[in-house]
């Protein structure tokens, strides 16, 4: 990354009431998506169909013990809030690099994956670390365990795995498209170079870097047509770029071929790669007003049900706010407490971090929980 992006210029009331809707929004859709998704993981269509009648999951149900559980797609998501914050404060002593901040979050995540709960001693951790009930293993890939086994960073000159071309550093991208303040090609580096720490096949972070730019023109108010085409001219620069961007064009194409079907999200999704799975989740959003609607055709199919309903949650939530999203099934969601405490805490500090800490001073609270070190 190179110097540090200006933040908007001016947040009223009205516009940063509207950024925290959708900042809860995209937290939360994706999560729905997540948490609907994840009983089907593994079944084929007509799997889906046996185990759970013609129509379908209408409703939530029961996954890793529990109602509304996330996956390891939202518990990662979560960390990159927290290392964007993180990145935000360490910013007032003069050190900018949010693809580190973004990293040492992640290595925080993956030691929920294998130490019993939180060490309490760790001050230097922050908040949402000591969450307990993040400390529970949920169908993480093997390109994230691997990927952050060990404290190296990947980088786009050197990154991790490299023939990881699976969805999962795009479905923790959305939070970087929240970065309403900041130009769409720092968006798209910021994810793409995130996206290597775990996923060095180009099909895999050119697509999470698309994703990040979606969700951030829908955040700034644009439709999601103006979005696709947003993605696809950054896209367009990019070396190994042709799978992801011709797999957004087919979600285009798919639109105009008549009603929704299964079959046709399942054709998108293809071998479920990336570029399969980020072009089925935009072209459920595209032909869907209403969120159920939405998200339940993002999850039947024979491809990967949770990422697809991720993904698709997060643009849904994006572009509509959280009003929008069922509250039948907000209320169930896993952990929801610290999701919107956390999206709280990204809105706040991205419209009025200057009132938090600076050079002139700092909110001890802020500190204790997003500290500098």
């Amino acid at each position: 990354m190179g110097a540090a992006p200006n933040a908007a210029a001016v947040w009223g009331r009205t516009e940063q009431q509207d950024f925290r809707s959708r900042v809860r929004g995209t937290l939360l859709g994706g999560a729905l998506g997540d948490t609907l998704g994840a009983p089907l993981d593994g079944l084929t269509l007509d799997g889906i169909h046996a185990e759970h009648g013609d129509e379908g999951l209408k409703q939530l149900v029961p996954v890793y013990g529990r109602t509304g559980a996330i996956t390891a797609a939202t518990q990662l998501t979560l960390f990159t809030v927290d290392g964007l914050i993180r990145a935000q404060v360490r910013r007032d002593t003069g050190a900018w690099h949010p693809p580190t901040d973004v990293h040492r979050a992640y290595l925080r995540w993956a030691a929920t994956q294998r130490d019993w709960g939180p060490d309490l001693r760790r001050k230097e951790d922050g908040w949402l670390a000591r969450e307990e009930w993040l400390y529970s293993r949920r169908g993480a890939g093997q390109a994230c365990l691997l990927g952050l086994g060990n404290d190296v960073m990947g980088t786009l000159d050197r990154p991790k795995n490299l023939d990881a071309d699976g969805a999962e550093a795009a479905t923790r991208s959305a939070p970087f498209g929240l970065l309403v303040g900041w130009e769409p090609q720092l968006v798209f580096q910021l994810s793409v170079e995130c996206a290597v720490h775990t996923h060095g096949a180009a099909e895999a972070y050119l697509a999470a870097g698309a994703y990040a730019v979606l969700v951030h023109a829908l955040a700034r108010g644009d439709s999601l047509d103006a979005a696709v085409q947003r993605a696809l001219a950054l896209l367009a620069a990019r070396p190994g770029h042709p799978p992801v961007a011709d797999a957004l064009k087919h979600a285009l194409g798919a639109v105009r071929q008549g009603m929704p079907t299964a079959a046709r999200v399942g054709e998108l999704v293809g071998d479920g790669d990336a570029p399969g799975v980020l072009a089925a989740a935009v072209y459920c959003a595209l032909v869907s007003d209403d969120i159920r609607h939405g998200l339940g055709l993002a999850v039947h199919h024979d491809g990967p049900s949770a990422q697809v309903g991720a993904l698709c949650g997060s643009l849904l939530g994006a572009l509509h706010g959280e009003t929008a999203l069922p509250p039948a099934w907000v209320a169930e969601v896993e952990g929801r407490p610290t999701i919107l405490e956390l999206a709280d805490d990204f809105a706040m500090e991205m419209t009025q971090g200057a009132a938090l800490h600076g050079p002139a001073g700092a909110s001890a609270g802020w500190l204790a929980r997003y500290p500098r070190a």
